[in-house]
């Protein structure tokens, strides 16, 4: 008998599976001392409730410690407790002034969403707004209207202590850690080249440089050049640029290289790693053509990087540009949010979600009745993935977590027992999070329903409020959050891989024209490789919708790839011409990028991709014949219909 209907279909697969990532221990063990610690104070000084209140502090300070850097830790961590901190006063001020309440709530709702949109920080920013607003107006606070958000707060910056308290040891180790593991990133991509698995590899590549930019600019940013040490590491990311650029041209020879290069950036690395700086030793064979040079020029030019000492701070150029001062990017950022139909499109989804939660749960009496606010903050959140997802796994989730909590809840008796059981379910929610949504909901259930115990004693009669308004948080996020907002079930590849096309023609016209300085064309080249990532990450992000949606991304995969392509041949063209090649005339290129702009073109008016037939021909030997190849195929590119 046949069991396809039985066999669950692909997009909840990829939905239910487990991402694959390490276990940070050290934020393990600060999220064991610091949700217990609280506690175990509480209860020393017979106030359970007041140390219930600061370790809810502390897990919304666990769920933002996920920086490397000491100084991303403070931004990750304190700048959100300060939004917590207000969240919770303006949701205390409006308790049990019914409709009074609800306007306020859905007012905040529409400000978290708004700044939500800035980035990661302002993202759990709001996200701590507005679920401390709905916490405050749905939970009376113990004390004195200060007393909660100084204890909430104090949770938090508990975990900010923690994690700052090897700075003085360990100051600028993770951002030469995460330079050195670039550096070994790139060392698998020149080992993958002429293999099957470079694509991967060059992702990985495109991920790991984002990282460590954004970690080395974002702390030079503040130091304004000022750091011999950051300029030193900036100087080595810059360095291994011409690496990455030879990559392509290395690949499409279609030979492996030899094993001594990967060996020598990998050698790099760990130069880097230790801060060494004396002579590098290469043993690298002997170019005997265009890419081999091309190799083996950047190869060295890197080595020589890696062993200067000191680095003069003006002779080093930022390849994606050096950040702006905090005022200058702050006021930029308050100025779009304002302006932007984005923002307000998703602070209204947002609004309208809790708006519809807090007038139900007035209307009609639910336990508990800020749970619901809370699933639909947590679901909603526009960084955080599919919405449907996230509804998916968080109702799988909170009966996987009400399972966990009903033996606590049932077993453990209340008091002094709660110290070791949260001593024991905290670190859960740092080692599970990295694993998906739905894990990290059953890690904070259990967690969240022993601390909601210790502050109403309810035990077991916390469990089905809990499924209940989550179910019903799940549903009105999916209806009014989701189902009535078609850009939200609509994919958005095509969009953002057509700009990605214009982009990339741009690429190929400046990479061959003149009056474009070597540090523009590399930061061009360096932000279209993060565009087509995002634009890997929004695919992976559509499969996971339920049909038609999914099954439309996919059909923009195969185009993808090509982008890629596209970009990875012209790289290697521009190499192979930098190092004795013939370069490709002006009609050579403008065929190109005529080719590419209908492209992008094309993309913007379809829904579907379409076959187009193109005839790109040029000189017999040309550097740009793989890259007519490529788009050739990438114009050639069906859709399933």
């Amino acid at each position: 008998m046949s069991r396809i209907g039985l066999t669950p279909p692909d997009w909840l697969v990829r939905n239910l599976q487990a991402q694959q990532a390490p276990v940070n221990r050290a934020a393990v063990a600060r999220a064991a001392v610091a949700m217990s610690l609280p506690l175990a104070i509480g209860l020393a000084v017979d106030q359970a409730a007041y140390g219930a209140l600061a370790s809810m502090g502390a897990l919304s300070g666990v769920i933002g410690d996920t920086a490397d850097a000491y100084r991303m830790r403070i931004l990750n961590i304190a700048i959100p407790q300060l939004f917590g901190a207000v969240g919770i006063t303006l949701g205390a001020v409006v308790y049990g002034q019914g409709w009074i309440a609800v306007c306020a709530v859905t007012a905040v709702a529409l400000v978290s969403g708004m700044i939500s949109t800035i980035g990661a920080v302002a993202s759990v920013s709001g996200l701590l707004l507005l679920l401390n607003s709905v916490v405050g107006a749905g939970l009376p606070m113990p004390g004195d209207w200060w007393l909660a958000p100084l204890l909430m707060t104090g949770g938090g910056l508990l975990v900010l202590l923690l994690a700052l308290l090897a700075w003085p040891l360990r100051s600028g180790v993770p951002e030469r850690a995460a330079v050195a593991a670039t550096y070994r990133t790139v060392a698998e991509l020149m080992a993958a080249c002429g293999r099957a698995e470079y694509d991967e590899a060059r992702h990985a590549v495109t991920q790991s440089l984002n990282q460590s930019y954004d970690l080395v600019l974002a702390r030079r940013a503040r130091h304004h050049g000022r750091s011999p040490e950051l300029t030193r590491l900036l100087a080595q990311l810059n360095a291994i640029t011409p690496v990455v650029e030879a990559a392509p041209a290395a690949h499409l020879s279609g030979r492996p290289l030899a094993p001594e290069i990967p060996d020598t950036v990998r050698h790099l690395a760990r130069a880097v790693e230790t801060g060494y700086t004396g002579p590098i030793g290469l043993k690298l064979p002997v170019p005997v053509s265009e890419t081999s040079r091309a190799v083996d020029h950047a190869l060295r030019h890197a080595a020589e990087v890696v062993a200067v000492p000191d680095v003069d701070p003006r002779g080093i150029d930022d390849r994606l540009g050096r950040p702006a001062a905090l005022g200058v990017r702050a006021a930029r950022a308050a100025r779009n949010v304002a302006l932007s139909a984005a923002s307000w499109r998703y602070g209204l989804r947002l609004a309208l979600c809790i708006g519809l939660a807090q007038a139900l749960v007035s209307i009609v009496p639910v336990p508990r009745s800020y749970w619901v606010a809370l699933t639909i903050t947590f679901v909603l959140k526009p960084d955080f993935g599919s919405v449907f997802s996230r509804a998916l796994l968080r109702a799988l989730g909170t009966v996987a977590g009400l399972v966990v909590a009903a033996a606590v809840l049932s077993q453990v008796p209340r008091g002094w027992w709660d110290v070791p059981v949260m001593l024991l379910l905290a670190p859960l929610i740092p080692a599970l999070t990295p694993r998906g949504y739905g894990y990290q909901t059953a890690a904070i259930t259990p967690v969240i329903l022993l601390l909601s115990d210790i502050l109403n004693h309810q035990g077991t009669a916390l469990l089905m409020p809990r499924l209940l308004d989550s179910l019903m948080g799940c549903a009105i996020a999916l209806v009014a959050g989701y189902l009535l907002w078609p850009e939200s079930w609509h994919t958005r590849v095509g969009d953002r891989l057509a700009d990605a096309v214009a982009d990339t023609a741009a690429y190929v016209e400046g990479a061959f024209g003149s009056g474009v300085e070597p540090a523009a064309h590399a930061r061009m080249r360096r932000r279209l490789y993060r565009d087509l990532s995002v634009v890997r990450t929004e695919f992976q992000r559509a499969l996971t919708e339920p049909p038609p949606t999914g099954r439309r991304a996919a059909a923009w995969w195969p185009l993808v790839v090509a982008v890629e392509r596209i970009v990875d041949a012209t790289t290697a063209a521009r190499v192979r011409v930098r190092h004795g090649a013939p370069p490709p005339s002006s009609a050579e290129v403008g065929q190109v990028t005529l080719q590419l702009r209908e492209l992008a073109d094309g993309l913007r008016e379809a829904e579907t991709l379409y076959e187009v037939r193109t005839d790109l021909t040029g000189p017999a030997g040309s550097v740009l014949e793989p890259v007519r190849q490529e788009v050739a195929a990438a114009r050639a590119i069906t859709s399933p219909r």
